[in-house]
């Protein structure tokens, strides 16, 4: 399944679930710049849109109801994800609704969400460094992929470390992050590989390093 194909799955589920507001934001607010994180941070990093709700309902204490661009929820998790353009909505913000906005994203943080936000420049014209920050984030919180967690202390060790480096890693690296010795280490990526996490860098022939594989979940 493509992108095109699992996006439009993705919103025709969730508009066939919703009635009323809910259902009306969610066909004026998810837009070119919510559709383009989807395509260029999102799906690339993992593959899948499970758990994420476009346009989610929040409750704000002094307004009542307020959307978000995403929510992310999975058991104790609560991700808001939010989009920011630089145009006439932020340049002609006044000084209440500056404010406004801050105590908005305040709330979502006293009420237990996790926020991040991304600019639609970094999105279009950086989107390697936004998958990098959805992919840090989820291996702080769930070890490795969001929706998948079938490996061991040492594996998620392993994973960490490549998201950190961002790049690829060697069986040296991994020997002393871990404190084991190369063949061992070795081993472990050989599994990590097997298991659809990491990828051979630099050809096939005599594997050297090894670097982050695009993470699916169908």
């Amino acid at each position: 399944m493509n992108f095109e194909e699992a996006h439009a799955l993705f919103i025709q589920k969730h508009l066939s679930a919703r009635k009323g507001e809910a259902l009306r934001r969610l066909k004026t607010g998810h837009d070119h710049a919510e559709k383009l994180f989807l395509q260029q941070a999102w799906w690339p990093a993992f593959g899948d849109f499970n758990d994420l709700h476009p346009e989610y309902e929040t409750y704000d204490y002094k307004d009542g109801n307020r959307y978000i661009d995403f929510g992310y929820i999975r058991s104790r998790i609560r991700l808001a994800i939010e989009i920011d353009g630089y145009g006439p909505h932020w340049r002609n913000l006044d000084r209440t609704q500056f404010a406004n906005q801050l105590r908005r994203q305040n709330d979502l943080v006293i009420d237990g969400w996790i926020v991040l936000r991304f600019s639609y420049d970094d999105i279009k014209e950086h989107p390697r460094f936004c998958q990098q920050k959805l992919q840090q984030l989820m291996g702080r919180l769930l070890g490795t992929h969001p929706h998948e967690e079938d490996i061991g202390y040492l594996e998620k060790e392993i994973i960490r470390l490549a998201m950190r480096t961002h790049g690829p890693i060697t069986p040296s690296d991994v020997g002393r992050h871990l404190g084991i010795d190369n063949k061992t280490a070795r081993k472990w990526l050989r599994g990590l590989v097997d298991k659809k996490r990491l990828k051979p860098s630099g050809g096939d022939l005599r594997i050297r390093s090894y670097e982050l594989e695009r993470m699916h979940s169908f």
